[in-house]
């Protein structure tokens, strides 16, 4: 063959090569949505592994939270809005309405790109993410998990309970939180945020059976305001996480309430991979998986920092449901009745505790208000 001509073939084929991987360029380059950003939480949890094996597809994560702005680029088409709890009269589009439930339901997605997204409004930007606790009748979050769990939810991501004084036991929430645990839906709390002031409980981080989340910064040791409780279960990132702003782009976030909102997109990748897994079989794989901290278990992280890729794999050989009820096959044994109530506790004198009270208010609250400006606006 000619050489000229060769050389025109060659030239022709080079030509088309690279218009043909200019045209991959930009159809791999335009995602049908934008996802949010990740940071360096992605390379933390393992999820470039974990994701190329399940996106969490069929799986509807319950966001309660302070709305979601389901108009957001990141979110656009994955959320469902349910009812509002709360009632206090904010509609989407304030911009006090869904700033943080946005950037929550973002950070789950961010995880479990093909899950789908239920939206229940139970708490108030304003209100530091409080659930409520002086306000009179039924409570939000009960009434929210209630909602969720009856209308199919998988997961139920709660990136909520009080910074500074905590939001305390409620026993509508331990009914509520039982009905799921029941229909076999996994609920994940945020630890709280409270470990370098009082490190106050947090609930419905401290009921029983919620996974309840630390925050680690880059490194994967605790953040300096993650809550040093007991009932942690694990941790994840929690330090600059960029998240969804309710007002459009993007932020860098810190808190207890992305590291939940991240572990919810885990436990969503599991689902996604055996949609039969159990409560406690999805508690049991992620602190079976996770780095754990010297000695297994520390206050501090819980059993340490999720890892996605090792729970996906683990999927595949999850443990025994330990959960299932086992009759008693010993002697009957009858306690004797004392007509006590198991709630119900001695008189007490409480004349000097008034009067303590009393002399030491005035110091209190001027330590506690100078505690909360100094707080203010920190993290979420």
């Amino acid at each position: 063959m000619n050489r000229d001509v060769r050389n025109r073939r060659r030239l022709g084929t080079v030509i088309a090569a690279a218009g043909l991987s200019a045209l991959l360029c930009t159809v791999t380059a335009t995602p049908a949505q934008a996802d949010t950003p990740t940071s360096w939480e992605s390379r933390a949890l393992g999820l470039s592994s974990a994701q190329r094996t399940t996106q969490g597809e069929g799986v509807k994560v319950a966001v309660l939270d302070s709305g979601v702005e389901k108009d957001h680029p990141a979110l656009a088409g994955k959320v469902t809005t349910g009812p509002d709890f709360l009632k206090d009269g904010l509609q989407p589009g304030d911009p006090r309405w869904g700033g943080h439930g946005t950037a929550m339901a973002s950070d789950v997605l961010k995880v479990a790109p093909k899950a789908g997204i239920l939206s229940v409004r139970v708490i108030d930007d304003k209100k530091e993410h409080d659930a409520g606790d002086w306000k009179t009748g039924p409570s939000p979050v009960a009434q929210g998990i209630t909602y969720a769990v009856d209308h199919g939810a998988d997961v139920i991501s709660m990136s909520l309970g009080g910074d500074s004084f905590g939001s305390s036991f409620n026993e509508e929430e331990t009914k509520a939180l039982a009905h799921a645990a029941y229909k076999g839906v996994t609920v994940v709390a945020s630890a709280g945020n409270d470990g370098d002031v009082f490190n106050d409980s947090s609930y419905p981080a401290g009921y029983p059976g919620v996974i309840a989340v630390a925050a680690v910064k880059q490194g994967g040791s605790r953040a300096e305001f993650s809550t040093v409780r007991t009932y942690n279960t694990v941790a994840a990132p929690g330090v600059g996480i960029v998240s969804a702003k309710n007002t459009g782009g993007y932020e860098p976030v810190n808190g207890t309430s992305p590291a939940a909102a991240l572990t919810s997109g885990v436990v969503a990748l599991m689902l996604g991979k055996d949609h039969k897994l159990k409560p406690s079989q999805v508690r049991a794989i992620l602190t079976k998986t996770a780095a754990h901290p010297p000695g297994g278990y520390s206050p501090l992280v819980g059993h340490g920092v999720i890892n996605a890729a090792a729970a996906v794999r683990a999927v595949s050989k999850p443990p025994a449901d330990p959960a299932a009820s086992v009759g008693y096959k010993g002697k009957p044994y009858l306690a004797s009745r004392t007509g006590a109530q198991p709630t119900q506790h001695p008189p007490m004198d409480t004349a000097l505790l008034t009067i303590g009270l009393s002399v030491g208010g005035v110091g209190l609250l001027m330590v506690v208000g100078a505690v909360i400006v100094s707080r203010t606006g920190r993290r979420t």
